[in-house]
């Protein structure tokens, strides 16, 4: 069973998406990221992770979508506890650093 994606202004204004983010959400989250960050001021700005559940490549590629959408808008990305799943896909494709710039 699928738990729906949703996508919460945390503390701090973080971003926290939550839910499952796979090929049967992802492009729910990739609408719901994209607009959340149109929005956004310019700067930094924190992915919390941990409420997402079930992830897989798809979700990554969502991940690494809102990545070239900020990068366009000039917002830094900080990502905070991303699913080993998903931290396991990006090392395989060798996208891990774009999930977890250099410090």
């Amino acid at each position: 069973m699928t738990a729906p994606f949703e996508l919460r202004r945390g503390a701090e204004g973080a971003l926290c998406p939550a839910g499952d983010l796979t090929f049967a959400t992802a492009a729910a989250a990739h609408a719901a990221g994209v607009g959340a960050l149109s929005a956004a001021p310019e700067g930094a700005l924190r992915i919390d992770c941990s409420g997402l559940a079930d992830t897989d490549s798809a979700g990554l590629a969502v991940l690494l979508e809102w990545c070239a959408v900020a990068h366009r808008r000039r917002l830094t990305l900080r990502f905070e506890a991303i699913p080993e799943t998903l931290l396991r896909l990006a090392r395989i494709s060798e996208v891990e650093s774009l999930l977890r710039p250099a410090a």
